[in-house]
Order: structure tokens, then sequence, then C-alpha cells
């Protein structure tokens, strides 16, 4: 008997939710089934692969070689089967839709100008954005839940298998709000560490860079800090405080035109991670998907020849 005919959807669907998971309890919770109903399911798929998806333990599921490698064909598989679906809807115009995941480096600045682009250029187009850390975001393209990944992640260990393609060079800085002591102290910055900080969260790939800030300029970083990835946190915790942002040029760049946040000189800068875009080989490039990846490599241009909104 044909292996394909034998295979269902509720297969598919099953392994993906204990693959995003990493857990057939929260697996099973997610989808509204048993988990011994679960455990029946990836034993059929199992058997009927003849392979052994997930390595059972204390600390959940994890995929294995041949798991991983179903993966980057599962997840891309169920996405396009619920595309055509949703396409023959009777008597429903669906509109076109593009799930873009987007990390903090990138949400102030880049994706506007991108969501501006598309809907001048195309009136039905929805644009579904997902934020996160990029091992998340990552994560979901791989499974189909997303077209592509925009922002720096090229350190991420999740990235290979998929393809990255750079835009543009975008530096680290450290802001404080107009008026900070910072800014009227002597030359040489061993303060600073007298002054909260604010850094991208932990084992994050931008982390590494705000990092190496601290080592190239010989700053002693404060040890009271506020970690996060969401800029608006960020934002208005350095305007109401004395603490010091090390954030992304492209984040702060119309505050500082704007004189609502100001730059520490620190006689050089950072010479800047890759921001690009991350697909799914794997994954079938949609219309709405092609079009992002055109406005974000024009507007990546432009950021190349200095030509900053």
């Amino acid at each position: 008997m044909n292996i394909d005919t034998r295979i269902k959807f509720r297969h598919l669907v099953c392994f993906l939710e204990v693959a995003r998971q990493g857990s057939l309890a929260r697996a099973a919770d997610k989808l509204a089934i048993s988990q011994p109903a679960l455990s029946k399911t990836l034993k059929e798929l199992e058997t009927l692969l003849e392979a052994t998806l997930f390595e059972r333990g204390k600390k959940g599921s994890t995929l294995t070689e041949a798991g991983a490698a179903f993966l980057r064909y599962a997840g891309p598989s169920v996405q396009s089967l619920r595309e055509g679906v949703n396409s023959l809807r009777s008597g429903v115009h669906e509109p076109i839709t593009v799930q873009l995941g987007v990390l903090s480096t990138v949400e102030s600045l880049l994706v506007p100008e991108v969501v501006c682009r598309l809907h001048d250029r195309h009136p039905a187009l929805v644009v579904s954005v997902m934020t996160g850390p990029s091992a998340y975001l990552l994560s979901q393209l791989r499974v189909g839940e997303l077209d592509l990944v925009v922002g720096r992640m090229t350190d991420s260990p999740l990235i290979s298998g998929l393809t990255f393609e750079h835009l543009y060079s975008e530096s680290m800085t450290l802001v404080v709000r107009a008026g900070h002591p910072a800014l009227t102290a002597p030359q040489g910055h061993k303060n600073l560490e007298d002054y909260p900080l604010v850094l991208p969260s932990a084992g994050t790939t931008i982390r590494k860079f705000a990092d190496s800030l601290f080592v190239q300029h010989g700053i002693t970083p404060s040890r009271q800090r506020l970690e996060t990835l969401s800029v608006a946190l960020s934002r208005r915790y350095v305007q109401c405080s004395q603490a010091i942002w090390v954030a992304p040029h492209d984040a702060v760049r119309q505050d500082l035109r704007q004189g609502e946040l100001v730059e520490l000189d620190l006689g050089m800068r950072e010479p800047g991670g890759s921001v690009g875009l991350c697909t799914n080989p794997a994954l079938p490039v949609t219309p709405a998907a092609q079009w992002c990846v055109e406005a974000l490599r024009e507007i990546g241009q432009e950021y190349r020849e200095g030509q900053y909104p």
C-alpha cells in the first residue's frame, strides 16, 4: 500500500503541534484532545514513516534528526492545504494575507514603511505581524506559520537550513533622555555604571551586540537593569528615568531626530549587525510573500544608500 494514502491530516496537525510546543501535554491541551489520543496518533505516524520523530523525556518531547527532516515538509504542506481550502470557499472573498515575523530591531522604522508601501500597491492585502525573539519566530517559519522573518538573526542556531538575505547593517547605540546627567559628565564613561541599564533580553541575537559594545568601550555594565525586547517599554522607561538604553539605532532614529532622546557620544560606534529577511526554502512562496520581499529589498537598498525616513 502506498504510504502517502495512509497519512491523514490529523497526523500532520498533531506532529506539528508537538514540535511547536515541545510537550505532549501542552500540545494535547492546544488541540483539545486527550494526551493518550495524541500519543496514539503520533505512534501511528511514526509507524507509517518507519521512523522515530520525537525523543520523549522528563523535559518534554524533542525532535529527532528524522523528525527535524520531516518538519521541513510537513509544516509547509499543511499551510498550503489550508490556503487551498480557504481559496475555494464558496461565495466568500478571502483577502490575501502575508504572515510576517518581526524582531524588535525593525518594528519601529523598517516594518511600518514596508506596510505603507504594500498597502499603497495592494489594497486587499492583510499584513499579519507576529513579534517575539528570533528563536520563536524562526520555529514558526519552519512549520509554515510564517511566510518570512525580518530582523537580526544570523547568530541564532535555528537559522540553519533556512535562507537569510542581508538587507543592511545597523549599529547599536547608547541613548538617554534629554537633560540626563551623563550628558554633562567629564570625558570618560566610568560613571555609566551608576545608572540603570535597558538591555535586550538575555540569550537573544541582539543582546550579543549590546554586550560587545560595553567590551569595546571598556564600560562596566550596571547591576540595575531592565531586560526586554519591547521598544515601547524601553522608550517610555528611559524618558521618565535616569536609565541608559543600549538600543538598535533604527529603533531610536526618529526619537533622536526629534530631540526626545539623546545619543551618548562614546567616540566610536559599534560596527553593526546584519538586518535581513529569512525564508523557508521548503515553503511555497505566495504572491503576498513575494510582494513583501520586494518591498524589503527596495527599502534595504535605500537604507544602504543613506536614504532614511
